[in-house]
């Protein structure tokens, strides 16, 4: 019976995020599930990629959280439209949570949306939202055995951010292991090393998403 239960849900689920999907590519937006651990800087990557790409592509973001504004707050005076999620504990984001956001929104305004996943390495793995591409953010102070822990999450994404890349110097990282443990379990998947700080290798990111919302609309 429990089984069943869950299979109704993630059902459900599923439906719901395809319907969202359906939605966000009808005004030809691209929706980017960004999902890390807590404090590996999902919020700075989107306000660095804001200021990156704000003169050129419209930007929203729905913000998903178990409490508070905090990270909202400071999307929004980046001028950014965004909407708070807050989970009250559940530990990701489902599609039902997205829906209702998005009936906020004013998608006829947007090129590119940004949804911050609850901060975790395991629940939001298994629940689409209606994104057309998923994004693990790394950082180096977690260290390099993240994708040999939590597989799944590393193995279910299109791209890879590895950030807080000038703490290189300072911290024990092994890239070259970091990268093979990631392509033997996702061969191809997008890598991207960045330092959301500084600035350094955003060119490469911010390409790739320029070029994403170009064949979405083709």
């Amino acid at each position: 019976m429990k089984i069943t239960v869950l299979k109704n849900i993630l059902d459900a689920n599923l439906q719901t995020a395809e319907r969202n999907q359906r939605l966000l590519e009808s005004h030809d937006i691209l929706a980017i599930n960004i999902m890390a651990s807590p404090g590996a800087g999902k919020t700075s990557l989107i306000l660095k990629t804001i200021e990156g790409l704000g003169k050129e592509v419209a930007i929203g973001v729905i913000e998903g959280d178990i409490a508070s504004t905090v990270d909202a707050d400071r999307i929004s005076q980046a001028g950014v439209p965004v909407v708070q999620i807050n989970t009250g504990g559940g530990c990701h984001l489902d599609a039902n949570m997205v829906a209702n956001a998005l009936d906020t929104m004013d998608l006829k305004k947007m090129d590119l949306l940004f949804i911050e996943n609850v901060g975790n390495l395991v629940c939001p793995a298994g629940f689409k939202l209606g994104e057309q591409k998923r994004v693990v953010l790394a950082s180096i102070p977690e260290g390099d055995d993240k994708p040999h822990k939590y597989p799944s999450m590393f193995s279910q994404t299109e791209a890879i951010v590895i950030n807080k890349t000038d703490l290189l110097p300072y911290l024990e990282f092994d890239m070259e292991d970091f990268k093979g443990t990631v392509n033997s379990l996702n061969h191809g998947v997008k890598l991207f090393e960045v330092s959301a700080k500084t600035g350094g290798g955003f060119d490469a990111w911010l390409s790739w998403l320029k070029e994403e919302i170009s064949l979405l609309r083709k």
